[in-house]
């Protein structure tokens, strides 16, 4: 069905931190509305508002028609022990519990409960609308276009890397909601994965909103941006998609900026004639005190007239300025300011690999050979599953090979941002972790790293497996920042991260003179960063 949501006036925040306030939005059938701020402006929280998972500190989220199903997608990371293939898709899509509901009401009808029969034709009706009664065909033949590699009825838990994120897509694919809340849906997906995401988007009646940090797919599927402004502390609706959007926030700070000067630079100018005033007003009443003994009559009039009139104009000057309109300042934006350290030069030869074979599972990467020389900067691309990672792990020599031999060349310091985000994933607090890492830093030299990049006392004192992805990709960063390395092995590191985050980490690799080994699936960061060599992964081969 055509559904519209509606928000009203809603409000968020964490104690007497405030994320948004007097948030209006209006979701109708067809919108694409991208929501955009930097890590931790409240994003997840309105999607989840939205969703009616949190409590609303204020405000009104109605839908018409009443009974529209709202399909809430976070990104999950987790698989769920004893949950299969079929019960994700299930979930996921909304039919499971729905299913659930429609057997309760079928009990109930069974056993003469009254009102049994019209709660039964309420369930029934949102599992078809859901699209229950042919998700097994749909579930089948969308894991075979997707390339799933199991049946249904394999558990999760067992899902390589790569799986696990096609069977997420196929839970999108599958979908069938009156309003879609999408959170990072774009995390994790190789191209092939984004082109159908964004087929899929653009191709939906229902009205979206979602929040990706994938700068190609929101230029490719938005219709509007809403942006949270922690910094300013406003919520603004952009009418036109992402490229419009940043065309014209730009303009709209610059447009703030020279109002701002405009007003600051016309109340300084009043400022300084009315002290002028004031001050030749105090010199005339010091003259006409000076000569008082004068029985010049018409003189001492006349200086009292003078010094009455500069009294007048200042009084006049005074309430110009009380009558300018008031510009606020813009407020300041915390900006990222993200460097590498890097380490002295290692060896000509940074890593080799010599028939290299690496078996796990039922995958095969290999046999491969290949020699990484200094500052060779290197694209590693290929879909989910192909044996990106696991290439990276033979070339570290975290993953032991079948046969075949691999080298790390003299010298050569590692710094890496894995994918899992593994490094600050334990129970102790992340400045302790972090500290353990550089053991020579104090602990002020280490806060105040981290707060600059964004991780201040409420994050450094918290178990930093408590902290979110984007925060414990930070911290990642930050370490690079502290140790020097010449052998930088990035695995999707624009997952998690914010678009100014993003963007910083862009400038600190176009500075970096070491050796790199990226990973991404990122279009806009192939095109930004500059490597010289590519290495395409398929099927376990490396081209």
């Amino acid at each position: 069905m055509s559904a519209t949501m509606i928000g009203r006036g809603l409000a968020a925040g964490h104690g007497d931190h405030v994320l948004f306030s007097e948030l209006d939005l209006v979701v109708a059938p067809g919108d694409v509305i991208g929501l955009v701020g930097v890590n931790g402006a409240g994003k997840t929280t309105l999607l989840r508002t939205l969703a009616g998972l949190v409590p609303m500190e204020s405000g009104t989220v109605t839908l018409s028609p009443p009974t529209a199903n709202v399909g809430y997608l976070p990104q999950e990371r987790e698989r769920r022990a004893g949950e299969t293939v079929r019960d994700f898709l299930a979930r996921r899509t909304g039919v499971g519990p729905a299913q659930r509901k429609m057997d309760a009401a079928a009990d109930d009808l069974a056993n003469g409960k009254p009102g049994a029969d019209d709660e039964y034709a309420t369930a029934l009706e949102r599992w078809l609308d859901l699209g229950g009664a042919d998700l097994d065909e749909r579930a089948a033949q969308i894991a075979g276009e997707l390339g799933l590699g199991v049946t249904l009825d394999h558990p999760m838990t067992a899902l390589s890397g790569g799986q696990a994120a096609r069977a997420g897509m196929a839970s999108l694919l599958l979908s069938r909601y009156d309003i879609f809340l999408l959170d990072e849906p774009t995390n994790d997906l190789d191209l092939d994965g984004l082109g159908r995401l964004e087929e899929f988007v653009t191709g939906l009646r229902a009205g979206t909103v979602l929040v990706s940090h994938d700068r190609e797919f929101l230029t490719r599927t938005v219709t509007k941006v809403l942006e949270l402004d922690l910094a300013q502390q406003q919520v603004n609706l952009y009418g036109g998609g992402y490229t419009a959007y940043l065309e014209e926030r730009e303009r709209g700070r610059r447009h703030a900026r020279e109002q701002y000067e405009e007003y600051a630079g016309k109340k300084e100018d009043l400022l300084d004639r009315a002290r002028m005033q004031r001050a030749w007003m105090e010199k005339g009443i010091k003259n006409a005190r000076r000569k008082a003994p004068d029985n010049d009559k018409i003189g001492k009039a006349f200086r009292t007239e003078s010094t009455e009139k500069q009294a007048a104009k200042a009084r006049q000057t005074e309430r110009l300025i009380e009558r300018l309109e008031v510009v606020e300042e813009p407020r300041k934006e915390w900006e990222l300011r993200m460097e590498i350290a890097a380490a002295p030069r290692s060896g000509t030869v940074v890593a080799t690999l010599r028939d290299a074979v690496v078996r796990r599972g039922t995958f095969t990467l290999g046999p491969v050979t290949l020699q990484v020389d200094w500052a060779d900067r290197v694209a590693i691309t290929g879909a989910n599953g192909s044996g990106k990672s696991t290439l990276l792990g033979a070339m570290l020599g975290r993953i032991p090979l079948e046969s075949g031999s691999a080298r790390l060349g003299p010298g050569v310091l590692v710094g890496e941002v894995d994918q899992a985000r593994g490094l600050f994933l334990g129970d102790e607090p992340l400045m302790r972790a972090f500290g353990d890492a550089v053991p020579d830093w104090s602990d002020a030299d280490v806060r105040t790293l981290l707060a600059k990049f964004g991780l201040r006392a409420a994050h450094v004192l918290r178990p930093a497996a408590t902290l979110s992805p984007g925060e414990r990709t930070r911290a990642a960063l930050a370490l690079l920042q502290a140790r020097g390395v010449n052998l930088l092995v990035l695995d999707e590191p624009t997952n998690h991260l914010d678009l100014p985050a993003i963007e910083q980490l862009e400038s600190a690799l176009a500075s970096y003179s070491g050796t790199l080994l990226l990973v991404t699936h990122d279009r806009r960061m192939l095109d930004a960063v500059h490597t010289t060599r590519q290495l395409e992964v398929a099927d376990g081969k490396v081209i």
